[in-house]
């Protein structure tokens, strides 16, 4: 069965929207709908742009009590004679008509050389947006007033002379933001205030002012240090360097781009706090940036690559990237464009191609002759650069634990126990497989688990903690034990820990002994928690077997001693029992995996008889110990390592 259409669609489902009607039904697509800073923002680039002609000195935001603001300057006044085609006063078709104004003009002689746009919808937004609007113009002796409402006129032009109380010249214009169209009737104040203060800061000698009726409260910017003074007071750190300014704009004889057209910058670099990024095209801030943007970070990035190439600063298998010198840079950069081209009605970002070119050419060599004309600080400045590239490198390469079905996977050599009680719970890290396989058969399946380890462990004390997992044998470590690596200010979560005791357990000779000091460098470097709260242990296994006689009614026995000092008492024993040291037998263990099960239970693995050894810090504070570790564990510490020997060489028991 056909479904039955529910409309027609013919000729006159065709709508022409005339007039003010797009911007009403979709408000959207021409301005911000959060709240009215925009539309209000565009009658004060009006005003702006008369400051950057060099027309106007003072801008004046009054903030009224009935919910209206007023922005006032003292520029050349809106024209409110007739046009020549349209026959209209131009100060009515500046407000009512979507593309009309003075700003396409951009011939030599124009009304604007530079001004904040090519769109044409500005202050007619505005007007389409309010409730009511009135605007009036000080000009060539006479006054010209008109008002709107809801974007059409309702009380037309009327001139007047001026008064001894008027203006020479200048506009004002007054709106009532309709509520209707925002989320918010409310201004954000910080922002407006933000805004207000730029436009001081790039228009030095201009003054700006902010009047709040409400609040009876008044503020007045005028800055005459310009861009730099405006960094250093948004900075939360100081720079590491002084502050790089410059400023370059293209004269007549220039080929590739308009005489004027250019950009004033003020750079900081900073160790640490968060960037301060703000960039302006004709006084219009563009706070998504844009290809002025990219034009001064890629100025900056190939002054500082070319001054690190000349001085060969570059460390072997560093690249570095525009995004390694701009990493801590913050920077205020205003440029000007004489044809900008603006991504969205509200021209949040400069598309304008050429501005790339523009930039880069004045910022590139004013920062090559400002780096090598101050070398000291060159290197300071390549020396952050490389140091984010590092950074940079070596968080692309971090190894992260491998996951299937969204968990992390148990490794395959792990042998796990049968209960889930994490208190009760032992897992034994074992040197070999041979090892591993005594203590497998060996061990108390209910609460021991076992974890064959591969040789020798990594030296992992000066391995950054990105890098860990791409060693398989830590990786397994860390997957077992259910915690991620951490440092010693951290706070790692350890609910997901396993076992209550994960202990290290390696022959007694002094391969063992070095396979623990590398365990041991590895959980007080990268899991340091588990150690201050008492998770990691040292299992102490025999080195000699003795095998007594039957002496008598007592049978053969079997003694095991965990060094020499232990054998020479056992044997003592024995002598005092009547048996001849001579006649027990003594076996040393070559390592784990000579002992059967049985042994290994007997000596290491059983709770009863085992010994089994907390790892603490006891007495000594954490950086002792890491100075301690970092002498004896560091890759350049040969000189320190020598030295500690030649200093106690004479009291270590060598095991040859």
């Amino acid at each position: 069965m056909a479904l039955k259409p529910t409309t027609d669609y013919s000729e006159g489902s065709i709508r022409v929207l005339k007039g003010l009607e797009p911007v009403k039904q979709r408000p959207g697509m021409y301005t911000r709908t959060d709240n009215p800073l925009h539309i209000i923002q565009e009658v004060l680039d009006n005003a702006a742009d008369e400051a950057l002609a060099g027309h106007g000195k003072k801008i004046k935001v009054t903030l009224h009590s009935d919910g209206s603001v007023s922005v006032e300057d003292d520029g050349r006044g809106i024209p409110f004679g007739l046009h020549p085609e349209e026959k209209a006063p131009v100060i009515e078709l500046v407000f009512t008509r979507l593309h009309a104004g003075g700003k396409f003009d951009k011939g030599k002689g124009g009304a604007y050389s530079f001004s904040g746009g090519l769109h044409g919808v500005g202050v007619s937004v505005t007007n389409a947006l309010g409730k009511r609007l009135e605007a009036t113009s000080y000009r060539e002796g006479q006054v010209a007033h008109l008002v709107f409402e809801g974007g059409d006129v309702t009380e037309p032009l009327v001139t007047r002379p001026a008064g001894e109380g008027d203006r020479k010249q200048g506009t004002t214009v007054r709106v009532w933001p309709d509520a209707k169209y925002f989320e918010s009737a409310a201004l954000p104040m910080g922002e407006l205030t933000h805004l207000l203060r730029s436009k001081a800061v790039l228009m030095p000698g201009v003054s700006v002012s902010l009047i709040n009726e409400k609040t009876r409260d008044t503020q007045t910017w005028q800055y005459k240090g310009g861009l730099s003074d405006y960094l250093m007071q948004t900075l939360s750190a100081d720079p590491v360097i002084p502050l790089f300014e410059g400023e370059g704009f293209a004269d007549g004889a220039n080929d590739s781009f308009a005489e004027g057209e250019g950009a004033a910058w003020a750079v900081a670099f900073t160790e640490d706090g968060a960037p301060v990024r703000e960039s302006y095209v004709n006084l219009i801030p563009t706070s998504a940036g844009g290809t002025h943007d990219s034009g001064l970070r890629d100025g900056l990035f190939n002054a500082v690559k070319s001054f690190i190439e000349l001085h060969s600063l570059l460390p072997k298998g560093v690249k570095l990237l525009p995004e390694d010198v701009f990493a801590r840079a913050s920077y205020v950069l205003s440029a000007k464009v004489l044809d900008p081209q603006f991504q969205g009605q509200i021209k949040e970002r400069l598309n304008s191609r050429d501005a790339v070119r523009l930039v880069s050419s004045f910022v590139r060599p004013t920062l090559e002759l400002w780096l090598n004309q101050h070398v000291e600080y060159g290197k300071k400045l390549a020396e952050l650069a490389i140091k984010a590239a590092q950074t940079r490198q070596r968080a692309g390469q971090k190894v992260e634990k491998r996951k299937g079905s969204g968990v992390a996977v148990l490794p395959g050599k792990l042998t796990d126990c049968e209960s889930r009680d994490t208190g009760h719970n032992e897992v034994f890290l074992v040197e070999g497989d041979s090892a591993g396989g005594s203590a497998k058969m060996g061990r108390d399946k209910e609460c021991q688990a076992v974890l064959p380890l591969r040789g020798k462990v990594l030296n992992t004390w000066e391995v950054e903690r990105d890098r860990l997992f791409a060693n398989t044998e830590i990786h397994d470590i860390a997957v077992a034990i259910g915690v991620d690596p951490h440092g010693p200010n951290d706070t790692p979560d350890l609910s997901g820990l396993r076992y209550g005791k994960v202990c290290i357990l390696s022959d007694a000779d002094v391969d063992g002994s070095h396979i623990q000091v590398l365990l041991l460098t590895l959980f007080f470097r990268h899991f340091p928690k588990l150690i201050e709260t008492g998770h990691v242990y040292v299992a102490k296994p025999p080195l000699f077997r003795v095998d007594v006689p039957a002496r008598g009614k007592k049978p053969a026995s079997k003694a095991y001693a965990l060094d020499e000092g232990e054998l020479t008492a056992i044997l003592d024993k024995c002598a005092k029992d009547g048996v001849a040291k001579e006649r027990c037998q003594i076996s040393r263990f070559k390592g784990l995996g000579e002992m059967n099960a049985e042994q290994l239970w007997d000596t290491t693995l059983n709770p009863d008889t085992r010994r089994l050894l907390p790892v603490e810090l006891g007495a000594v504070d954490f950086a002792q110990t890491e100075a301690l570790i970092t002498k004896l564990m560091g890759k350049g510490e040969a000189q320190s390592r020598r030295e500690l020997m030649e200093l106690h060489g004479d009291s270590v028991e060598i095991d040859v």
